[in-house]
């Protein structure tokens, strides 16, 4: 029988088209008692399922689905008390609730080309119609998480099947910004 793989539980039944006029909503931990409201102004970019191992991801699953918002846009409603950064190190701040372990957002606070977005799971949202995942970013890192290599060709099958591109970085686009600005930074570009 051949190893089977999760990729998330909103995503394992196929990806559901978003709606092009999601404006925002609240993202809510897990927890039953007390949890953790957070209000996101907008919409999310760049959704897709993240294979990293620093991303919080619902249990079994063998990935996050991740999206950015402006920091501005981020406010926490009730119950932050019950938050904490996970890495105080890491490059994005994950502030995760203390008793349920869901990440509710991550700003990137330092000189970085995502300088000024917070990372956000979508699946937390209370509504409906936030935009699906386009592809699947940093896929081999699942094998750290313990999925065994011999599973990856599947692995990358479905995700094809879901419509999710698989890339062992992020897409093209997101490499692209990462690029420009370290060219910028090191004077080797001076015109975007």
């Amino acid at each position: 029988m051949a190893y089977q793989v999760s990729i998330h539980p909103a995503l394992d039944a196929g990806v559901k088209k978003g709606q092009a006029n999601f404006g925002g909503g609240t993202l809510v931990c897990a927890c039953t008692s007390r949890p953790v409201k957070v209000a996101i102004k907008g919409t999310v970019a760049h959704n897709h399922a993240c294979g990293c191992t620093k991303c919080w991801k619902p249990k079994g699953a063998a990935f996050s689905v991740v999206a950015v918002v402006p920091t501005d846009n981020v406010t926490v409603l009730e119950n932050g008390d019950k938050l904490a950064v996970v890495d105080k190190d890491a490059v994005i701040l994950r502030h995760a609730c203390k008793e349920c372990g869901v990440h509710m957002y991550g700003p990137v606070e330092r000189d970085h080309a995502f300088k000024g977005l917070s990372f956000v799971h979508p699946e937390r949202f209370q509504e409906a119609g936030w935009p699906e995942p386009t592809f699947a970013a940093f896929v081999s890192s699942i094998i750290e998480s313990g999925t065994p290599p011999s599973a990856m060709a599947g692995v990358r099958s479905r995700l094809g099947e879901l419509g999710l591109t698989p890339y062992d970085c992020l897409n093209p686009t997101l490499m692209d910004v990462l690029a420009t600005f370290a060219a910028k930074k090191a004077g080797t570009l001076k015109e975007a």
